[in-house]
């Protein structure tokens, strides 16, 4: 297994061909997605979800992390390239979503198997300068704060230095990977966007997801749900429960879209 795929369903076990490749966020890992092949399996998605461990993180925190959005995606075609010719579904939230779109473009630019959708969560359109979380330089101070505002850490962990002294150098370098990103001129994405977007999130507005458009070749769906910027935790089942009407389209398909 590539070293990218921390967990997935063992192959004795029953369970759809489909594989949805979720990608985490800044600052996060695999282990965001632990509970969605349980709570996918109560909505009938019709998918095996396959969590995307990045580098420096969780189960390969002594790998050293990417701060280069490229040379990431570069590693990571060629290492989920057989991974990837199975039919497949990408899910990112946030970071995620920049990078699963990204790995998504590689594919088409050299003739790879392609998504048959793709479902991105809270993240400005590629055209667009990265959100403004904090600066990756920014005091421990400060990028706990924007953090915290956000619901990316909850409030409970602050009495826990042991575990923001690993939290902070993996959400700088992420911050770091996204700031140099910005795709202006690039051919549309010969795949179905779905898009969510937090009625709530002050960082990435309704407008910024809608700004997709200009990326979409085959459609593209924008869906509002309440909540902030981490709405697909704050309401995981609720989202979870949206997510699994999308993937069903999908995977009952006989052949790739």
């Amino acid at each position: 297994m590539t070293r990218y795929l921390s967990w997935k369903r063992p192959d004795h076990e029953p369970g759809p061909a489909t594989r949805l490749f979720c990608f985490p966020y800044a600052g996060g890992g695999a282990s965001a997605y632990r509970r969605w092949q349980r709570g996918l399996d109560a909505h009938e998605a019709g998918v095996r979800v396959m969590p995307v461990q990045l580098p420096g993180r969780e189960g390969r925190i002594n790998e050293p992390r990417f701060t280069d959005l490229d040379a990431l995606i570069d590693d990571m075609d060629a290492q989920l390239d057989d991974e990837l010719g199975e039919p497949h579904i990408f899910y990112g939230h946030s970071m995620g979503a920049l990078i699963a779109y990204s790995l998504a473009r590689r594919r088409q630019q050299r003739g790879a198997a392609l998504p048959r959708a793709l479902v991105l969560s809270a993240y400005r359109a590629p055209h667009l300068p990265a959100p403004p979380i904090a600066d990756p330089d920014a005091a421990d101070e400060e990028l706990v704060a924007a953090l915290v505002e956000l619901g990316g850490i909850p409030q409970a962990l602050l009495d826990h230095p042991e575990f923001l002294s690993v939290l902070l150098p993996v959400a700088r370098d992420d911050l770091r990977l996204c700031i140099g990103s910005v795709a202006a001129h690039t051919e549309p994405l010969q795949v179905p966007l779905h898009l969510f977007a937090g009625s709530g999130d002050r960082l990435v507005t309704v407008p910024e997801m809608l700004s997709w458009r200009r990326h979409a070749g085959r459609g593209c769906e924008v869906r509002t749900m309440s909540g902030g910027h981490f709405f697909v935790k704050s309401d995981e089942d609720a989202f979870l429960r949206e997510l699994a009407s999308l993937t069903r389209r999908y995977a009952t398909e006989r052949v790739a879209v």
